[in-house]
């Protein structure tokens, strides 16, 4: 974690940049699914976003704010469904994932969060 700087000084993000570091963390210790958490250390998006806000990386309310803008993406997409159901979805890759996190972000951004 201190490679990713996660360790020094935590700091809450914005939800720009919290979707972006669940990106991070994701990359680092693996994607999963039907798990938060598995026995392997793997996450899936939602355990990624609860290890952050453990670590005072984000706030309750920011990581909300970054939820709504996953929603709304997923929205975009098509997608109604919550964004942990989907996460686990049969034909899910990280790649697909990821793009749609950082896609997330991107409104995120657009919009000064």
């Amino acid at each position: 974690m201190a490679d990713l700087g996660l360790w020094q000084e935590p700091r809450p993000l914005k939800p720009s940049f919290h979707l972006l570091q669940v990106i991070e963390v994701l990359t680092r210790y693996g994607w999963c699914q039907s798990f938060d958490f598995s026995p392997t250390g793997r996450m899936c998006i939602r355990g990624a976003q609860t290890f952050l806000e453990s670590t005072g990386h984000v706030t309750a309310i920011d990581r909300e704010k970054a939820v709504n803008y996953l929603q709304s993406q997923l929205a975009c997409q098509g997608v109604n469904m919550r964004f942990w159901e989907w996460n686990d979805l049969s034909q899910n890759t990280f790649r697909g994932v990821e793009a749609t996190i950082s896609a997330a972000s991107d409104m995120a951004s657009r919009n000064g969060d």
